[in-house]
């Protein structure tokens, strides 16, 4: 009795690990070179962030972050590179709303100084000066996007 106590216990209690990192895809594009390399550099950076899971497994799931950063110089696109870091993640233990919360927050949040990092290599091999992303709360955003959905719920909610 004393063990099948014990196993329920240890089914109860989350469980979080981290069973594999790695870049999934990644481009690099300089459309106006070498043009771009005889003007003064005065770029805009614009950054666009998602992130994707999916469920490999029982308790087990990858999940994608995609980073796309485009480089303007003068109206111009100097670079555009798109990096998708990736994770699988064994996760049990957890209720809906935590297990929801742990895919769409902590886990961006642990792929991300992978992706910057890739991100600031190609831009340095485009010859480009180096590009270090600012961090990120993905807690905030994941409350943001939890409050938007929210708000679209109730927007479609017919009102009598």
């Amino acid at each position: 009795m004393a063990e099948n106590d014990q196993s329920t216990q240890e089914q109860q209690n989350p469980q979080f690990a981290i069973q594999r990192v790695y870049l999934k895809d990644a481009s690099f594009e300089a459309p106006n070179s070498p043009k771009v390399f005889t003007q003064q550099w005065k770029p805009e950076i614009n950054l666009d962030m998602n992130s994707a899971t999916s469920t490999l497994d029982q308790g087990v799931f990858e999940v994608v972050l995609t980073l796309t950063v485009t480089a303007k110089n003068d109206d111009e696109t100097a670079f555009l590179v798109e990096v998708q870091q990736a994770g699988i993640f064994t996760i049990t233990g957890l209720a809906d709303a935590e297990l929801h919360h742990t895919l769409g927050a902590f886990c961006p949040s642990i792929l991300f100084p992978y992706a910057r990092e890739a991100i600031d290599n190609m831009v340095n091999k485009g010859s480009f000066p180096a590009l270090m992303l600012s961090p990120v709360n993905f807690d905030a955003l994941y409350a943001q996007q939890m409050q938007q959905q929210a708000q679209a719920a109730t927007e479609e909610t017919p009102q009598h």
